[in-house]
């Protein structure tokens, strides 16, 4: 990389974990690239803490290539609303490919992918109608796991249930491919938790399920989060990120 700050670019900055992620970043060592969908989240972008903003449209790939140009690392979270879960054309499947592809491109930036398909019995536990809502979406995520897995790109997906507006603790529940967590996950833990996996080898290329530690059933792996709050920060060929 040419630059001498690790920039890490959130997408989609205008979604409530996007949000998160802006401001918990604004207060680390990281330079922040917030990528939202047009000029009217510029400005809220900027006063939650983004160094630089740009605008791109995930679902058609307009603004993507220079919105990933000199990054080092991708949080992503996106977010399909209204009829959108039911007709037209999915963010979270389409825009998030779009996103992984323009990575390939460029120079491979390590992609933190927030995936909302479901942690432990959440999915099952649905009653029928939200499930039949949701069926689209969760289809999507499941496709676009798999798409980022085996693009190549390194990378860690974090699975959740609820988001919530909570204050978050520094601490989750963590699981890896078992149903032994389940429940919600304030913003704040899940943002610290997606910036902490830039500073955790362990978690490269793997996947897990993440819950917030009050959750009804919490009895996950032992994982240990080593994020900014521990002094670490990220460099393109230091602790994690992989040159």
């Amino acid at each position: 990389m040419s630059h001498e700050s690790f920039r890490v670019l959130v997408a989609d900055a205008s979604t409530p974990v996007g949000r998160a992620l802006v401001n918990y970043l604004a207060d680390t060592e990281y330079v922040v690239r917030a990528l939202v969908p047009d000029r009217g989240g510029e400005s809220l972008a900027r006063q939650a803490g983004a160094t630089e903003v740009c605008v791109a449209d995930l679902a058609t790939g307009r603004g993507l290539d220079g919105a990933v140009r000199d990054v080092d690392a991708i949080c992503c979270s996106v977010r399909d609303g209204g009829l959108a879960h039911v007709v037209g054309r999915l963010d979270t499947g389409v825009g998030v490919r779009n996103l992984v592809d323009a990575a390939s491109d460029a120079d491979r930036p390590y992609v933190v992918l927030h995936s909302k398909i479901g942690v432990g019995d959440s999915e099952s536990g649905m009653v029928l109608p939200v499930r039949l809502v949701k069926y689209r979406v969760l289809g999507a995520l499941d496709a676009t796991e798999r798409y980022l897995r085996d693009s190549g790109v390194p990378h860690t997906i974090l699975r959740t249930g609820r988001t919530t507006n909570a204050d978050g603790s520094g601490s989750v529940a963590t699981s890896e491919g078992e149903d032994t967590i389940a429940g919600r996950i304030p913003r704040p833990d899940l943002a610290w938790v997606m910036v902490a996996a830039l500073t955790t080898p362990e978690a490269r290329n793997r996947t897990f399920e993440v819950a917030e530690v009050a959750s009804p059933t919490h009895e996950g792996v032992e994982f240990e989060w080593r994020g900014p709050e521990a002094g670490l920060v990220a460099r393109r060929s230091g602790y994690s990120i992989p040159s």
